[in-house]
Formats: C-alpha cells, structure tokens, sequence
C-alpha cells in the first residue's frame, strides 16, 4: 500500500468521524428540543377526562380520514372520540373543527363534522374552521378569528404538547385533552421530533397562518 494510499484512508476515516460526531451532536440538540417542549406543557396535558376543567370550545386538530391503504386513520377515529366524550361529559359546549381544505376531495374539517353527526353531535355545537392548514394556523385563528375563551384542545399527545407549545408562545390560555393512542407509532413519532425543530423554526421567524383573514367570533354558551 502506497503511502498515498494511507494518507486517503487517514484522510477519509476523519470525514466519516467528523459526519458521525456532527450527526451525533444535531441527535441530541433535536432530542433536548424535543423533551423541552414535553416538559414545558405538561402541567396543561390532562388524560383523564374526569379531571379536565371545563372550557366552553374544544380545537378538534384535524388529519386525514384515510391512510394510504384506504384503511380509517385511527389518528382520526379517536380523536373524534375524544371530542364526543368531552362533550357528553360537558368538558366542552361546543367543538371548533380545525383543519385543512386543500380540495373538493380532501376536507378534514367537513369529514369531522359529518362523522362527528353521525356519532350523535348535534348540529349546533360543531363549528368549522376551513382553514386550519397547520398546527400553527388552527391554534392562531382559534383565537385571533373565532375569538373564542380559553379552550381545550383535542389530539394525541404528541400532537398537543406542539400545539400547546405554539399556544403558550403566543400567550393564548389553552389546555388538551388527549385523544387515544395507536398501538404502533413509531415513524409518527420520529415525524414528530422533526416537526417541534419546525415549529421552533417558525415561532422564532415569526411565521403566520396562511390566512388570518377577518374575526369571525363564535357564540358563547349563555353562562359565559
């Protein structure tokens, strides 16, 4: 072997060890972030609905009905529960449903609000916010244009310390109940972390929803 030869191996090994340590020292910042967020939040993660203070509006997040297999999205399913059970245990009056509306075809909020119909909701406590397109979006315009008190929002628990995250960033009084879990999470959560490195991102660049538009204030339940 040539002593050119050595000099490229000697030469190569460093840049694998400078990428594995640089790779290993982003692992661990995204992992701090990733706890601090947890841990900043968690005193406003409630799973136990018996212990959840009332709050007139319940966020419902949205996601997609269907998962590439066209199986039901169980993310879906049981947040959907989650919202009828916060209602029937009047934790809430009234659900804002929150998502995206990208085409005729695809419309979180209107799926939610025919399967939260056929679930027995009536019709009068379920408002829709068509322009939920992220996180971010649903948690601003539930306040800035629904106008609506302090309210509790409905996801999985992952999902609901980012957004209580971004609410308490924006000084908007918000708390979650948690929806139910799927068994196997794995790649969601993997999404997850890079998701908070996102939101991080978009707070401190000072992103906005991507249509705030004019207020909107929804009605009240008359003992407010």
């Amino acid at each position: 072997m040539t002593a050119l030869s050595l000099w490229h191996r000697f030469h190569y090994k460093k840049i694998i060890l400078w990428l594995c340590g640089l790779s290993a020292f982003f692992l661990l910042i995204f992992l701090v972030i990733d706890q601090v967020i947890s841990l900043s939040v968690r005193d406003r993660v409630f799973e136990n609905a018996d212990r959840l203070p009332y709050r007139p509006y319940g966020v419902v997040l949205g996601t997609s009905k269907y998962v590439a297999t066209g199986k039901t999205n169980d993310y879906y399913t049981n947040r959907l529960a989650a919202a009828k059970t916060l209602i029937e245990n009047q934790k809430v009056s009234y659900l804002l449903l929150s998502g995206d509306n990208r085409t005729l075809q695809y419309n979180e909020p209107r799926n939610m609000f025919r399967d939260l119909r056929k679930m027995g909701i009536s019709e009068d406590r379920l408002f829709q916010d068509f322009a939920g397109f992220r996180t971010l979006d649903s948690i601003i315009r539930a306040d800035k244009v629904f106008q609506i008190p302090p309210y509790t929002i409905i996801s999985q628990k992952f999902h609901c310390e980012r957004a209580l995250f971004i609410a308490r960033y924006y000084d908007i009084d918000a708390i979650c109940f948690t929806a139910k879990q799927p068994d196997i999470y794995f790649g969601t959560r993997i999404r997850e972390t890079f998701a908070r490195i996102k939101a991080i991102f978009d707070l401190l660049i000072g992103v906005q929803p991507y249509f705030l538009g004019d207020p909107e204030p929804l009605p009240l339940p008359n003992n407010q």
